[in-house]
């Protein structure tokens, strides 16, 4: 039986997407079951506009070109690579319809559910995270 890894996605910036995806494809890539719950700005990780310009925290800006240099994938690339490697994305119904966003404004291939769909994976879950 395979591993479970459970994250929870609940801040939006570039960092946190670096740490979401980063855990989220090195679990994966280990054979482990993987789900993410979006929920409040960490919606912004799997916004089609928003996750292609996720700030640099302020102060921060000389990591870009270590991340140019070191050769990190840009979200989007980790978006697809997550999604390739099988890691369930599951936005927040209840972050959504708070924000009157729906299914369409994110990328492609997400689940939407309460807390209740994300306890279910993560009720067994190997690992828990939160970022």
């Amino acid at each position: 039986m395979s591993k479970k890894v459970a994250i929870i996605a609940s801040n939006g910036g570039l960092f946190d997407a670096y740490k979401v995806y980063n855990i989220a494809t090195a679990a994966a890539a280990t054979d482990q079951e993987v789900a993410i719950f979006f929920t409040f700005e960490g919606l912004n990780l799997i916004h089609k506009e928003a996750y292609q310009q996720l700030p640099m925290p302020e102060g921060k800006e000389h990591f870009q070109e270590g991340f140019t240099k070191a050769n990190v994938p840009a979200i989007p690339e980790l978006v697809e690579m997550a999604k390739e490697m099988g890691v369930r994305f599951i936005g927040c119904q209840m972050t959504m319809d708070v924000m009157g966003l729906d299914k369409e404004a994110f990328v492609d291939g997400i689940e939407v559910g309460g807390a209740v769909t994300f306890l279910e994976f993560a009720k067994d879950a190997d690992v828990t995270l939160t970022f």
